[in-house]
């Protein structure tokens, strides 16, 4: 897909900018005719290169997108002019990015430009969740109940999210911490007494000569450990915003014990909510399965389930494609396969996403309730072997005084 920034005329003769994706010019002037009479001037956006792709390109936040689709379902229930309501929203709006944002969609709404084909052309900030069912509720004349769907879905991601990250975020910051206590141990410390146990003239016990060894390779290589850690992080960064890179770690971090079951939970809650607010907003299910499978957060699960998309086209049952990825749960499977016999899909996997959601809670409080009292025994081992290797040299001179 090629990016390629436009200029045009709305059908009702007001000028209107914007950027559009399309395979090629010829398939970019056709989208933008749809809304447009005439394409005054199109040019092809030169690629960004790997450093500054959407790796520094973070999404809207799901807490700021649930508030902005709350205002939406409430300004838009009471009747006011799509116009009108976007630029009272963005006027409410604290997030810098959310308001520019919001302020160009006016313009484009302004111009004559539907409200979804305006979200688009933003898609590198804006989930493809939130795009198409806008554009399903804008086509069935349903926008206001589509906004509240939307915020039901974003505010329960976004606390579930938050809540996943207080659980982990005493033990990450334990083992920082840790990790800055030891290396400043071992490179301030530590010298100190080689010099005291160099004074001694005797022989000194293997685990102080391992001590020192390692204190003096720290010491003298700190800044090379240092640069080749960092290097080996936006390595694996930037190969994880690869397709090839993302997919495998990701499968990766489904193998990981604990942490794996955590990730699958939430990918398994996330399937469930977007697919049931999708199928709310009146998406078929081919149509519903092709976006979920390009949002998900853990890209392996979403590359096996766009490998389904050819036999869901062919009719096959939703249950028994998703039998055939891998790494789906049986339960969602077949809860799935509950829904879609007893024509009640959109509500069964809302309740599975709520099930999931619980599950994924749980596994966090339980990765913490694992994590905390392991972190605690490395480091009382690594601080009994620094101990002994500093006190076993005092109690050889203090034996051979006696």
């Amino acid at each position: 897909m090629q990016t390629y920034q436009y200029s045009a005329i709305s059908k009702d003769g007001a000028k209107v900018s914007g950027v559009i994706e399309a395979f090629d010019e010829f398939a970019a002037v056709a989208s933008i005719k749809e809304t447009c009479s005439v394409v005054t001037k199109i040019q092809a956006v030169e690629q960004k290169g790997l450093l500054t792709r959407d790796v520094f390109t973070p999404k809207i936040k799901e807490r700021d997108l649930a508030v902005m689709c709350s205002q939406f379902a409430i300004i838009l229930g009471a009747g006011l002019p799509m116009v009108r309501a976007v630029e009272l929203i963005a006027s409410q709006t604290e997030d810098r990015r959310l308001k520019e944002l919001l302020d160009q969609v006016a313009g484009d709404v302004a111009g004559g430009v539907s409200l979804a084909h305006s979200f688009e052309t933003r898609s590198s900030v804006l989930p493809v969740t939130f795009v198409e069912t806008v554009r399903a509720g804008e086509v069935s004349g349903t926008l206001d109940s589509s906004f509240r769907r939307l915020h039901a879905y974003y505010d329960r991601a976004s606390k579930l999210k938050g809540k996943v990250q207080a659980a982990m975020a005493y033990p990450i910051f334990t083992m920082i911490v840790a990790v800055i206590v030891v290396a400043i141990i071992m490179v301030k410390a530590v010298p100190t007494f080689v010099t005291s146990f160099s004074e001694m003239g005797t022989a000194l016990p293997w685990p102080t000569r391992i001590l020192i060894a390692a204190s003096s390779f720290c010491s003298a290589w700190w800044p090379v450990m240092a640069a080749v850690l960092i290097g080996a992080i936006l390595a694996w960064r930037l190969w994880g915003h690869s397709a090839d890179g993302c997919i495998k770690q990701h499968r990766w971090l489904l193998r990981v014990p604990v942490m794996g079951r955590l990730s699958l939970m939430r990918t398994a809650s996330q399937f469930a909510g977007t697919t049931a607010a999708l199928l709310a907003a009146g998406l078929p299910v081919l149509n519903a399965m092709d976006i979920v499978s390009r949002v998900l957060d853990n890209r392996a699960m979403g590359h096996d389930l766009s490998l389904q998309l050819p036999r869901l086209e062919e009719g096959k049952p939703l249950a028994a494609c998703l039998r055939d990825c891998p790494d789906f749960p049986d339960l969602l499977v077949e809860m799935t396969g509950v829904g879609e016999e007893t024509g009640t899909l959109e509500h069964t996997l809302d309740v599975v996403s709520d099930y999931y959601d619980n599950e994924t809670q749980l596994k966090a409080q339980k990765a913490v309730s694992l994590l905390e009292p392991a972190i605690i025994c490395v480091l009382a081992v690594i601080v009994v072997i620094i101990l002994l290797a500093v006190y076993l040299p005092m109690f050889s001179m203090y034996g051979s005084i006696m």
